[in-house]
């Protein structure tokens, strides 16, 4: 039996190392220099403890499940953003980003063996029930999520419509479990909402980067256009969880001159290290007619505040970094997520894929906003009180990426004061009951009470008149 198991180990280390080394001729077949030598010490570990659990672990244990399990936790453990996808995770992730799927409409992340939400959807049953960006999920139904991976969870959350789940979350400020009943929906995200704020203002909100937001985002901005000449447009990247790069150049390059450079990454691999401009090659996919060329010309010009939050993550930190960098909008808000690296989905034989993080990008100005986000020019806080919601954030993330260009970690500008000298408000549970009942209320984008919709209007209005008198 012994000696079986360990013939078993032994064709184990050599399947590893024939992996390695076919993944290591395919990640450099196009570069020159030699392999690197496989660590064939460290193989033997891994083969040792293959045999281990082989051999006498309590029940027996499927080979293929324990070789998922290892690529799994090589993933998992290298940041929060890297992941292994299996065959029915990496053909959800393909559907979500046309902008339909089923479940529950929550974006999630992983900490602590746990599943943790960065931000819930607009208008879908965990939106509607009332989960929050930070809550921590830690049963699903009565499947404890501690230890789970992170592709199992989404799994299981994931389902028919009208199929319920529970779900038990754990919330800062709450001394008792959270238990909610959600009925999963077919997820459709209208990736782009538009209004007239009032005549002449025009507001635009990205709910959500996918292949079709920037073409969508040019119909909004022609049909404002219309409706009246705009003294000032508003685009509301605020609770955008971010999604497809491209999608991100193209939304930059509607407001941007032709060939300004938005965003650049940069990585180990050369074809890591590039830089994305405001040109149908970046933002365009496939055979497909420039919808930019299309965008009315005062949209070039037209005086633009963008709004943004703690919840404004990834492709939003892009165009809100690109907008700022160039000079062509005003950014308020409050401090974003922080989120500022690149994964690259490589598929597998197996029809599985891995989420690798492979970049960090940076904004025109040569400015990394990994684990520190995007710092407004202009501080204005959800309540008109000054107080905003408590905000999960890449720094707060367990194995987060580190910032690159920074000598420490920067977790919060909360700190910080603002340009003219006043402390900012913190992060943390209001003082009195009254502002506790206003910061925790239900809370519509663009609704009648939008604090920071307002505050942008005023400041677009006062814009106006400058450019009047200056004209």
């Amino acid at each position: 039996m012994r000696s079986r198991v360990q013939q078993a180990g032994l064709v184990f280390t050599g399947l590893c190392a024939g992996v390695l080394i076919s993944l290591n001729f395919s990640a450099n077949a196009d570069k020159a220099g030699s392999l690197a030598p496989l660590p064939v010490e460290e193989l033997r570990n891994l083969a040792d403890v293959f045999n281990a659990i082989k051999q006498g672990y309590v029940e027996p244990v499927d080979d293929k499940k324990l070789i998922t399990h290892a690529i799994s936790g090589m993933l998992s453990n290298l940041d929060p953003h890297s992941a292994y996808l299996d065959a029915e995770a990496f053909k959800e992730l393909q559907v979500g980003t046309q902008g339909e799927f089923g479940g529950l409409g929550i974006e999630v992340g992983s900490e602590d063996g746990l599943v943790k939400v960065i931000s819930p959807i607009e208008d879908t049953p965990a939106f509607r029930a009332g989960v929050k960006a930070g809550d921590l999920i830690i049963k699903l139904d009565d499947t404890p999520v501690k230890g789970m991976a992170l592709g199992d969870a989404v799994k299981k959350m994931r389902g028919k419509p009208k199929s319920s789940i529970v779900l038990t979350i754990m919330r800062k400020g709450e001394a008792k479990p959270i238990v909610v009943t959600l009925v999963r929906e077919v997820i459709k995200v209208q990736s782009v909402k538009s209004k007239l704020v009032e005549p002449g203002y025009g507001y635009v909100r990205v709910v959500q980067f996918q292949e079709q937001t920037a073409a969508s985002l040019v119909q909004h901005l022609d049909r404002l256009v219309k409706q009246g000449d705009l003294k000032g447009l508003v685009l509301d990247l605020r609770n955008d969880p971010g999604g497809l790069l491209h999608g991100a150049v193209g939304v930059s390059a509607a407001f941007l001159p032709y060939k300004a450079l938005v965003v650049s990454t940069d990585g180990r691999a050369d074809d890591a290290k590039r830089q994305y401009l405001a040109v149908p090659e970046d933002y365009l996919r496939g055979a497909r007619e420039d919808y930019i060329r299309t965008v009315p010309a005062s949209i070039k010009t037209v005086p633009m505040v963008v709004l943004v939050n703690g919840g404004s993550a990834s492709a939003s930190e892009i165009v809100a970094g690109a907008l700022q960098d160039h000079k062509r909008a005003v950014i308020m808000g409050t401090q974003t997520f922080g989120k500022g690296s690149v994964q690259t989905i490589l598929p597998l034989n197996s029809n599985a894929a891995i989420k690798l993080t492979t970049a960090r990008y940076y904004t025109p100005g040569g400015r990394s906003i990994q684990a520190k986000g995007i710092v407004p020019d202009i501080v204005v806080e959800e309540s008109s009180n000054g107080t905003s919601r408590d905000r999960l954030r890449e720094a707060d993330l367990v194995r987060h990426l580190g910032n690159g260009k920074e000598p420490e970690l920067i977790k919060s500008e909360a700190a910080q004061p603002r340009k003219d000298g006043t402390a900012r408000p913190k992060d943390k549970d209001p003082k009195s009951k009254d502002e506790a009942d206003d910061v925790k209320a239900p809370f519509e984008l663009a609704g009648k009470d939008d604090h920071q919709l307002a505050q942008a209007v005023n400041m677009l209005k006062g814009l106006q008149i400058l450019q009047t008198k200056t004209q």
